[in-house]
């Protein structure tokens, strides 16, 4: 059984509630990720932004992402997963609430990693990745 731990990207860019949307996009594009978790003071999460975050809760609407805040645009209550879980429940939590990325949480529940799709799909035979693929691009 292969955990969550081995397939995740370790040490992720983590963001804070009250920084910038524009700060958190040009980090988004320095180190080359579409999400970053967002963290309280003690690496918690408490929510992850994308970069359809920013165009659909700002930008679209002709906000300022320079004068917006991160915590005006993420959905608090995050979904996460713990690093010791199995990868197929990590992968089931994409599929049920159709997302490409979850934070992974350490035993005191701080982010330590990221999981994707893709890191997951790299291991998974290609007919259940298929199948999780299709349910999250509903």
């Amino acid at each position: 059984m292969t955990t969550v731990r081995e397939l995740m990207s370790q040490h992720p860019e983590c963001a804070q509630g009250q920084d910038t949307l524009v700060t958190v996009a040009a980090k988004m594009r320095d180190v080359g990720v579409g999400s970053v978790p967002i963290c309280d003071e003690d690496q918690r999460a408490i929510g992850i932004l994308t970069d359809r975050d920013i165009v659909v809760g700002c930008v679209a609407d002709g906000g300022a992402p320079e004068q917006t805040r991160v915590q005006d645009v993420i959905h608090s209550e995050p979904v996460c997963v713990g690093a010791s879980h199995p990868a197929d429940e990590a992968l089931t939590l994409m599929s049920r609430h159709r997302i490409r990325r979850i934070p992974v949480l350490d035993r005191d529940q701080r982010v330590i990693g990221v999981i994707a799709q893709a890191d997951i799909a790299r291991e998974q035979p290609e007919t259940q990745t298929g199948s999780v693929v299709s349910d999250i691009s509903r």
